[in-house]
């Protein structure tokens, strides 16, 4: 095969793994899901292990040729002088899913019905969703704002365009549960 010891990951049953794994499930069932995980698996360089940084650095190592993770995670090597040139090293490529578009995950806030002061939460939760906080998130943190209109930071607009999936998160997080056993079913970490 094309890919044959020329992935790397971390772990499949880390959060960003799992919600990849449901948005994979969503579109194409659990017969193909299955195969998906499995196929993978096989193409593996090494053992899941580490982060998305470390997934990175085995790219530069020579370890490994390809690897799924977290685009913000770029920007903060990118500023790193030991990361950076890692980061050189590798591109960005946004997968796409059969009829859908490519995976997001996203950085949320929710306030729990306990909370001690609801008005402050509230004004804080509004101020995140502002766009000066989504253009703060843009660009000290590279992340791909939620918010229409406001500007992705030149980094990012650097990788080019995609179509993100028009999945539901309630979707996702409703096969979580089902993608994680999968995930263990085919002992990917293992």
């Amino acid at each position: 095969p094309k890919w044959k010891g020329r992935i790397c990951t971390r772990p499949f049953t880390n959060d960003y793994n799992v919600a990849l794994t449901a948005a994979y499930l969503a579109h194409h069932g659990e017969e193909a899901t299955k195969t998906w995980l499995e196929g993978v698996k096989a193409n593996l360089a090494k053992k899941p292990e580490g982060n998305d940084r470390g997934q990175v650095k085995s790219i530069w190592a020579g370890e490994c040729d390809i690897s799924l993770g977290n685009t913000y995670y770029m920007g903060q090597m990118v500023a790193d002088p030991e990361q950076k040139e890692w980061a050189d090293s590798v591109r960005i490529t946004f997968p796409v899913f059969e009829g859908g578009g490519t995976h997001m995950n996203i950085s949320g806030v929710a306030m729990t019905s306990a909370a001690p002061n609801k008005d402050a939460a509230l004004k804080l939760m509004e101020f995140l969703a502002s766009d000066e906080a989504q253009q703060i998130y843009a660009e000290t943190n590279h992340e791909f704002p939620v918010k229409a209109g406001v500007a992705r930071s030149e980094l990012v607009q650097s990788w080019g365009e995609f179509t993100p999936d028009a999945l539901g998160l309630t979707d996702v997080a409703k096969l979580r549960p089902a993608a994680l056993k999968l995930i263990e079913e085919v002992n990917f970490d293992g």
